[in-house]
Formats: structure tokens, sequence, C-alpha cells
């Protein structure tokens, strides 16, 4: 079916005429299999960060992706995208809407790279979606180049050994004086097996699976992840699915379901005793979508949950209340564990006291990331081909207004056998030179948030502020010298450099400091945090880890 759609004209917006094909729709009968857990509303925005070239050589194509698993009955997608110029003033605007019924829908939105009919300014532009299903609403933006922007200088910064030319048998080479002392190790923090609804095989996976039905396990995830050059991987097992159902099941046997989160600990520990330069990880991913969110916990040594049979036995080893973040957050602070955000909403999740995003002392102690970008989860594609990539950054910068200490990464929910091969998209976590890579290591590098998240799985991203590294927290007096060092790939360069300023505890928004490499800057006295963010000639962006700063009073 094609739709056509006039584009309202405005002051800032050009006139748009654009046509939407879209995917054929499903029955509700067939959308009605979903998993329960699965049933959101979806939105993706893809960018070629460069133009198309020819005669036109900006235009290009934006392809938004919607998708509403489970859905009852057709809805519409209302959806808005705008481009913004180098100085965030909107310079062009599409609109439409699109029905939605349990499948797929892309809309390809052309421009022809013209702005009033003439070239536009070479820099770097953003384009901005935003898309909404009722109240259900989803934000992505990405940058794009025009023309030839200029270039930032960056510092001079040799990379840091990674696990990958460790794995290979490489001899490393010698540190450059004063480099940092640190190996790099590049994994997936987040994916699901068989032991609940993942491990779907690649021919005949159609998104989330029937907890427990399909095919592979985590031993499988790990040895696909090594085959395929990760230094770790992390199955993160949806906790309220040990039943085998994704409801309740009444007949559930207690002792079965603690034995396999049990069995999947020991597959996970034995998969890193065979083979010590890669870390596998067992661990769960907490709570529900609806009224909820999901985080994971990745050091836990006993399955946490609400589920009870039928005799109002508990179906895990540790009570916790379905939707009572703060008192998770306590009883992780209490045992030491160690959390994530995963893909979070800026509304209508991890609400505590009423408030989403809410924040709690226990749980700054207890969540060390956010989860700033994943790729698809119901991904196929075991090539790192995939094009639909959702965006958190603006949940991320909400969580660290309101407190937060976290470090960002960027996972792929993997619930095909595609464990961390469905993009190029990584978590790469700092490690002391010459300490093994075991979950004790993991874990410390977690707590003192060395960690950058990145798009591209050999690139680095290091900030310091006067010589302290990212993830640490100090007080300050006297000019700050923020320095971002960024190495890619043979070939790659960076495009842009922009360091981000925030107030923890504010619950404001955040602000763009500076788009040069090195800043030095006179805080105003009080609590500061900021992180940089790097865009490659590529298009692929990586984030570093915050640096929390206290001013002194002059």
């Amino acid at each position: 079916m094609v739709v056509t759609i006039t584009i309202m004209k405005t002051h800032l917006a050009p006139i748009f005429s654009l046509a939407l094909a879209l995917a054929p729709l499903a029955s509700a009968s067939c959308a009605a299999a979903v998993p329960i857990d699965h049933r959101e509303f979806e939105a993706t925005l893809n960018v070629h960060y460069h133009g198309d070239g020819g005669v036109k050589p900006e235009a290009r194509t934006f392809t938004l992706s919607f998708d509403f698993p489970g859905l009852q009955r057709r809805r519409l997608a209302a959806w808005r995208l705008e481009l913004l110029a180098p100085n965030g003033r909107r310079v062009a605007r599409w609109q439409g809407k699109t029905m939605l019924a349990g499948r797929p829908a892309d809309v390809p939105v052309r421009w022809q790279g013209l702005l009033a009919g003439h070239a536009p300014a070479p820099g770097v532009y953003r384009v901005r979606l935003h898309a909404a299903v009722g109240s259900k609403a989803v934000e992505q933006d990405w940058e794009i180049a025009v023309g030839k922007p200029h270039t930032p200088a960056m510092p001079a910064f040799a990379p840091l050994p990674n696990g990958h030319t460790q794995r290979r048998g490489e001899p490393a080479a010698a540190p450059a004086l004063g480099a940092l002392p640190y190996t790099v190790y590049y994994g997936n923090l987040h994916s699901q097996s068989n032991h609940s609804d993942g491990g779907g095989a690649l021919d005949n996976c159609k998104g989330a699976q029937d907890p427990q039905s399909a095919p592979f396990g985590p031993d499988t995830a790990f040895d696909y992840a090594r085959a395929h050059g990760l230094d770790l991987l992390t199955v993160s097992e949806h906790n309220h699915m040990y039943d085998g159902s994704d409801g309740t099941n009444g007949a559930a046997d207690p002792a079965k379901s603690k034995g396999l989160y049990q069995a999947g600990l020991r597959l996970a520990r034995d998969a890193s005793a065979a083979h010590p330069d890669f870390l596998a990880l067992y661990g769960m991913e907490w709570g529900v979508i609806n009224n909820g969110g999901h985080l994971n916990i990745f050091n836990s040594d006993e399955l946490l949950g609400w589920e009870t049979n039928a005799e109002g036995e508990l179906l895990a080893d540790t009570r916790t209340a379905r939707g009572d973040y703060a008192a998770l957050y306590t009883l992780m602070a209490q045992r030491g564990l160690v959390g994530q955000f995963n893909h979070p909403s800026i509304s209508g999740q991890f609400v505590v006291n009423g408030t989403s995003l809410g924040y709690t002392p226990d749980g700054d102690q207890a969540m060390a990331l956010c989860e700033v970008l994943n790729s698809s989860a119901f991904s196929t594609r075991g090539d790192e081909s995939e094009t639909r990539r959702s965006s958190y950054e603006q949940a991320c910068n909400a969580l660290l207004e309101a407190g937060y200490h976290l470090a960002f990464s960027s996972d792929q929910d993997n619930h095909c056998a595609n464990w961390g091969m469905s993009y190029t998209n990584r978590t790469a976590v700092l490690i002391p030179n010459g300490v093994p890579l075991t979950r004790a290591s993991f874990i410390d590098a977690l707590r003192a948030r060395r960690v950058f998240a990145t798009m591209d799985r050999d690139a680095q991203l290091v900030m310091t502020a006067n010589g302290q590294l990212m993830g640490e927290r100090f007080d300050n007096a006297g000019p700050l010298a923020l320095r971002v060092l960024y190495a890619g790939a043979p070939g790659r360069s960076a495009a842009s450099v922009t360091i981000v300023e925030g107030v923890p505890g504010r619950n404001g928004t955040v602000s763009v400091l500076s788009t040069q490499a090195e800043t030095s800057v006179m805080p105003a006295p009080g609590a500061h945090f900021y992180y940089a963010k790097v865009t490659q000639d590529d298009g692929r962006v990586l984030w570093s880890a915050p640096l929390w700063v206290t001013q002194a009073t002059q």
C-alpha cells in the first residue's frame, strides 16, 4: 500500500511530499503469540552519515522502522522527523502516520540534500525522530555529515592493549611513556539463551521465543561469542521465566527453577576456566517492561524473583517484589550486587516514590551502567550488518541528572543465536595490565566505571580531567582541563567531538560544554559531571564514562 503525505509549511520547514511504503500488515491472531514481556512500541532511525554523492551529493534516505510486537489491534504510529543545523536550528521537517498491526513497518524518507533549493552549509547536522502510539513515545537522533565539516584536532593517543591481540597471541607493544596502565576488553553484556526466551536458530528466529523452548543454551552462546572474537559475553536471562512461562506456571517445581539458574552459573564458570582468554558471565535480567523496567544483575549467585506456583512456593532463591525497584536496590547494595539499566525509557520505568527513573542512595551504589545503545533484540543477522539500532542517551542523561553515577554501555539484547554479532557495537571495560579477566576484575571495573560504549568494536575512547580517569569522582579547585583521547581502527578518524556537562541531583537537562577534544573550564562551585562523545568519519559513535567533579568555592 502507498500513502502520500504532504507536510504543512512552517517558517522553519520547507514543504515536503513523500511516499511511505508500508510493510504488509499482520493479523492480530499472529501477533498474539508474542511473549507478554516484549509487547512494547519500538521505533528506530537509520541514517547514512554521508550523502549518496552524484548530482545531489548530500541527498540520502532516512529509514524509520516501527514495530509493536503482540499488538492486538491495528494502531496508528504518528511520527515527526526533523533536520537540525549545527547551531541547533530546525531547517527541515517531515511528519506522517503509519499503521501498525503486529509486523515491522519501514518508512523511507528521502532528503534531496537541499535547503530552500540550495546546497546547505557544510557541518555536522542532526536528524531527530519523535514517534508515538498513544502515550507510548520514542525519540531517536543521529548525526550526519553535510559537505566537508571541520575535522577536530585530537590529542595524540596510542591505543591501549586489547583482548583481541592477546587472544591471537600477538606480542603486546611496549606501552608508551605515561600510557594508561589498562587493557581494553570488548563484549556484549546483554543477551538471552534458552534458559528464558532466547536461543532461537537464526533460520527460524522471529523474535522472542517461548520460554525454554529454543534449541541453544548458555554453553552454545559462550562458544559462539568466543569463536566470533568477543572477549566477554553476559547471558542475562529473564528472572521470571525460570518456571518455563512468560506468565505464571502453577505446576512449576521450585527446585527445577533454582537448579536451572545454578546450572547457568556453572556453565559460565566452566567456559571461563576452559578459556582463560574469554570471560563467560551468567546473570539475570530482572523486571518486566510494562509499568516496570529491565535491569541486569551481573554477579548474583542466587535467583531473585516473585513468581510462585499454585502451592504458593517461591520459584526463586530470594523473594523480591515485582516492580519495587527501591527495595531491589537496597537488597543489591546489601549484597554487593552490580547492575545495569537496560534500554531505559524516559517515562514510566524504574519508578521510585512515584517518580520515573527515581533516585535512591542504594540504587546509586548498586547500579553502575546505563545502556546507551542497543542493536535490535530480534535481529537474525550474524555478520554485524543490523541497521536497526536504538539510542537511550536521553534516559541515561536523566538518570545522571537524578544523581546516579553511571557509565555507558552498548549491547545487543540478542534473542536469536547471534550473540554479539548482530552489529559492531560493544561495551568495553578497562582492566589493569597484568590482571586476568575474571568475574571479580570485571566487577571491579564496573564499580570504578572504567567503561566506554562503542559502535565500533575496534575503537577506543578515554576521557580525563586534570589527569583523573573517566569514572572517577574527585574534588577540584581552579581550572579543569578536560581531554578526550580517541583511537580508531586503521583508516578511521574522529569527525566530531562533544563534551557534555550536567549536574547530578539537579534533575534538569544536560548541555554541550565544548566541541573541542581539549577544553579548559572553570566550573561553578558544586557538583558536575562530564562525558565525551566522538562520532567517527563513518558515523559510528563512542561514549566515554563520565567524570564527577565537586568544584570548591573560590
